[in-house]
């Protein structure tokens, strides 16, 4: 768009708006064994065993997206490849992303991997790939932006940030127009700086380096997805918590430590306003949807100060006094990414976000891309 304004106004409720808005956010991404162990018997799944725990557990999904792991999660790689190229084709109408995690850059894994990815490519939304830079710097994406666009693929490429030498060229691993999100890989990233973290407290841990991703991500218009907690919980959240009150209930009556910490790690990584956070266990998947998705008692608040600001003119200068608050065009800016952030992870209502185009649409051009700068414009 070269005008100073976002006009949308002859743009109508259907039309995609994806170039704008950047589209759906990765979200909870709930890492997927292919084929899996079976520690009660010391074996692998056979074929038949992971089609139908597929087809039982991948199928129903809550999280944003299913990431299948052909990386450090997988030993059996051929037969998980083969699972894939047998079952994905075969997936239902979905409301959720698919991700594979595939192998480190031009090793041996990675080729097969790549043959697998020309079959089924059309069935997936992302490549998430492992140690992204570390050995060939942003070479890596390159090349694999490249090989995806002589196959007429448009997959996104989400790099896992696992080594500091990544971390120190982030800025040009984000550089590229396949890379929306990065991942920080909070465990190999320790690794390799020989730190001690614990479960508990790896953000604060790992403090320094997060921000230094997080400041990077947000000059480039990229999202980061957050770190994989390792922390096992023995109940999962109902659906029927939505708000916030409910979850402190639900941690008070129901709650044990690992949960308490999961929820408090995943409201941290929202408020630096982080696009996604990895899972290893369904039962952190509602936990931390709630913790990264705005409820819809706040969302009503955000309308609500959004339509004081234009009903007094002051959305672009101005301020307003709303429930014991001064309010000026940053705090509408504020609103107006929780909306957004609400319709990116899929949980905005049709005429809620019907609303945000409005708004959208009443802002210069500068003031859009400050408030969110995910989209292509």
């Amino acid at each position: 768009m070269n005008s100073s304004f976002v006009d949308l106004s002859k743009l109508t409720a259907n039309d995609d708006l994806t170039p704008v808005l950047g589209g759906k956010w990765p979200g909870i991404q709930i890492y997927y064994p292919p084929i899996k162990f079976n520690p009660l018997d010391g074996t692998y799944e056979t074929m038949e065993q992971a089609k139908y725990r597929l087809q039982k557990h991948a199928y129903k999904t809550k999280a944003h997206t299913v990431l299948f792991d052909l990386e450090d999660g997988c030993r059996q790689k051929a037969m998980s490849r083969e699972l894939l190229i047998q079952e994905l084709p075969k997936f239902p109408e979905r409301n959720f992303q698919i991700a594979v995690r595939i192998n480190p850059f031009r090793t041996h894994e990675y080729e097969e991997d790549l043959k697998m990815l020309k079959q089924i490519h059309k069935y997936i939304d992302a490549i998430v790939l492992a140690k992204a830079g570390e050995v060939y710097g942003d070479a890596e994406i390159r090349d694999l932006s490249s090989w995806l666009m002589s196959i007429g693929s448009s997959l996104q490429i989400q790099p896992i940030i696992e080594h500091p030498k990544s971390l120190q060229i982030a800025d040009k691993l984000m550089s590229h127009s396949t890379v929306q999100h990065v991942v920080f890989g909070i465990h190999d990233f320790s690794k390799a700086m020989a730190y001690k973290i614990t479960p508990e407290n790896w953000i604060d841990e790992l403090e320094t380096f997060f921000n230094m991703l997080t400041m990077e991500a947000r000059i480039k218009g990229k999202g980061v997805i957050g770190g994989v907690e390792v922390l096992l919980t023995p109940n999962s959240l109902p659906d029927s918590c939505v708000e916030k009150k409910d979850i402190r209930r639900w941690l008070d009556l129901h709650g044990d430590d690992a949960s308490r910490h999961v929820y408090a790690h995943a409201k941290r990584e929202t408020a630096m306003g982080l696009t996604g956070k990895q899972v290893i266990t369904p039962n952190h998947i509602n936990i931390c949807k709630v913790a990264f998705t705005p409820s819809p008692n706040a969302i009503k608040r955000d309308i609500e100060i959004l339509k004081a600001a234009i009903e007094a003119d002051a959305l672009l200068s101005g301020a307003i006094r709303h429930e014991g608050e001064m309010l000026d065009p940053p705090m509408f800016g504020k609103s107006l990414q929780n909306i957004l952030r609400a319709n990116a992870l899929n949980s905005l209502q049709r005429e809620d976000y019907e609303f945000a185009v409005k708004v959208l649409n009443k802002m210069p051009l500068h003031t859009f891309k400050e408030n969110w700068p995910y989209g292509q414009i």
